[in-house]
């Protein structure tokens, strides 16, 4: 696939609405490895290419081990991430596979370990990166 024209030469008032979610995403609570993980888990599962790379470098840089990076499509099967971070990538998956609903299992503990606003926080993270993987897969952008 050939790359597209990006969204920004086409319409500059188009990645306006984007830019404002990444500016409260940055007055949020959120821990930088839980933001990292989101984003990082979420382009995983969505196949945007572009975003994987350009996350994964990020958390490299934010001090995430090479361990759990190659272990992050498996975090289930893993005792590499924290109770915590288990419920944030499993409340990623299911918002990002929206289809099948969020349980009551994974949200309810999602609040129990992280409380309302966190994960209200998070699940905000979770929607603008699909939003992110979205314009990256339909503009084919491609790691440089």
């Amino acid at each position: 696939m050939k790359p597209r024209r990006k969204f920004q030469d086409v319409d500059p008032d188009a990645l306006k609405p984007m830019l404002a979610l990444e500016k409260y995403l940055s007055t949020t609570q959120l821990s930088v490895r839980h933001k990292d993980l989101i984003k990082i888990r979420t382009s995983q599962l969505n196949g945007c290419s572009y975003c994987v790379d350009k996350h994964t470098e990020e958390a490299r840089a934010n001090g995430e081990t090479e361990r759990r990076l190659y272990n992050l499509t498996s975090w289930n099967e893993t005792p590499f991430f924290t109770e915590d971070e288990q419920a944030i990538l499993a409340l990623t998956e299911q918002v990002t596979f929206i289809t099948n609903r969020v349980s009551d299992e994974v949200y309810d503990r999602a609040v129990k370990l992280l409380g309302e606003k966190y994960v209200t926080q998070a699940m905000m993270a979770i929607v603008t990166m699909n939003a992110w993987n979205r314009i990256g897969v339909t503009t084919n952008l491609w790691p440089s």
